[in-house]
């Protein structure tokens, strides 16, 4: 049965210092690290999400044992390719492209068969950009025409592999590093820009990685066969997450708020570089490193005149999740917004390019979507006083938290589906809200 939330007024002024709960991204890459190492790591501030809580499901089904309290999670690591598990081990990733496509470069050397199965949603994605690579390995991947069902079935005879990743998408990246890890010899990946969360975590790790950085592409050697030992560390704040409340204080009146502790990993800012370019107050503060990631505070005040923006393509795959965010920020800009090259959103959890062109028409804004392309007539003076239902969104939270947002700074009477959606990365999101001054009724 659909959960849904009724929010029938903005929020009130606020000024609040918060915390964001821990990256998704990097919950899922450290567990996964955890349990190629030998003995027992120590991940403090895991996010207690779905997808993460998937992830630590599949490890213990291939064998890995794990404790998951409130203060940290404690993997114990056997190292590369210590899985133990029955062949034809069904593993459910649930909602979670991130891992779905991650644990198939890390069954690399496992010659027993995993069977990779997902939620409604995830079944509908594309996995062809990890499967092509990965069989140049010489993994054995059957699927159903490339969508899940997946039954891998690594191979003791790995080879490395020269790839050219021309997608911009860090999971494909991600899947083939992991691969190299039990591989002999040097693998290259030539790679457009995308996130680097990886690349850092080896580094991390002291696992012999080189990276080269261009213009546009990254050039990235890695030596596999290296066991790297155990560790400790806290995961940062989620700025996807952060992401949220950014453009909430952003669009509400006489509001400010400072966000603790967040991953600024500049493959990841790439909202806040966009925000700013249309006028939007925000700052970095406390800037630092740690483990080999960026964290920072950071503070953003409401804007009342923000102006339209034409960002080069290039800023797209450093927001690519922020993005509906940032077109609900455009709806209060001046002037014509142009998005170009988003054809990307169009393979997520939904269809995500559809449903914000779909959403911003709801309340009031013109625009015009192509194939790959989204062109937004921003109103600086959009104020919603009718009723809004919003439904059919594949339970994808981060639409239920945008449309939340949009809620309670523009006004209206709103009717939300599906608020379970939340527990896939921001579980917390409800509770944090409401402790801002929002009201809502479930």
């Amino acid at each position: 049965m659909s959960r849904s939330i009724y929010i029938n007024q903005k929020i009130k002024s606020f000024k609040k210092n918060i915390i964001i709960s821990g990256d998704k991204s990097l919950s899922i890459r450290f567990a996964l690290m955890a349990s190629q190492a030998i003995g027992s790591s120590k991940i403090y501030n895991l996010l207690n999400s779905e997808d993460v809580l998937s992830t630590l499901n599949c490890l213990k089904k291939l064998g890995i044992k794990l404790k998951n309290n409130k203060k940290y999670c404690e993997i114990y690591g056997k190292g590369l390719n210590g899985f133990s598990f029955k062949n034809n081990t069904i593993l459910n990733c649930q909602n979670s492209g991130t891992l779905a496509r991650l644990i198939c470069g890390l069954l690399s050397k496992s010659i027993k068969s995993v069977i990779l199965k997902g939620d409604k949603s995830l079944s509908k994605r594309d996995f062809s950009r990890v499967i092509k690579p990965l069989n140049l390995f010489g993994i054995k991947i059957k699927s159903n025409n490339h969508k899940l069902p997946l039954k891998i079935t690594g191979t003791n005879y790995l080879r490395p592999i020269q790839w050219n990743e021309m997608l911009k998408s860090a999971q494909v990246k991600t899947s083939i590093l992991l691969a190299s890890l039990n591989t002999p010899g040097i693998t290259n990946i030539t790679a457009l820009k995308s996130r680097d969360h990886t690349e850092r975590l080896f580094k991390f790790l002291k696992i012999p990685i080189s990276v080269k950085k261009r213009n546009k592409f990254d050039l990235i050697k890695i030596r596999g066969q290296y066991q790297y030992k155990s560790f400790i560390t806290e995961v940062p704040g989620d700025i996807s997450s952060a992401s949220f409340f950014i453009v909430l204080a952003l669009l509400s009146k006489d509001s400010e708020m400072l966000i603790k502790n967040v991953n600024v990993n500049k493959t990841r800012t790439g909202i806040i570089d966009v925000l700013k370019k249309m006028n939007a107050k925000i700052k970095i503060e406390n800037h630092k490193t740690y483990n080999g990631e960026e964290i920072a505070d950071i503070k953003v005040k409401n804007t009342e005149k923000l102006k339209a923006i034409k960002p080069s393509p290039s800023i797209n795959s450093r927001a690519i999740d922020e993005l509906p965010l940032i077109f609900l920020a455009c709806s209060k800009a001046k002037g014509v917004s142009y998005f170009r090259d988003l054809g990307e959103l169009r393979h997520k959890e939904q269809d995500r390019l559809k449903f914000s062109a779909k959403f911003l028409k709801m309340i009031g804004i013109k625009v015009i979507e192509t194939k790959n392309s989204l062109k937004i007539y921003g109103n600086p003076n959009l104020n919603l006083d009718g009723k809004y239902v919003v439904k059919n969104f594949m339970k994808d939270h981060r639409a239920f938290m945008m449309s939340a947002v949009a809620a309670l700074s523009l006004g209206g009477n709103w009717k939300i589906h599906d608020s379970d959606s939340i527990k896939t990365s921001f579980p917390t999101f409800l509770n944090l809200i409401k402790k801002l001054g929002a009201k809502f009724n479930k």
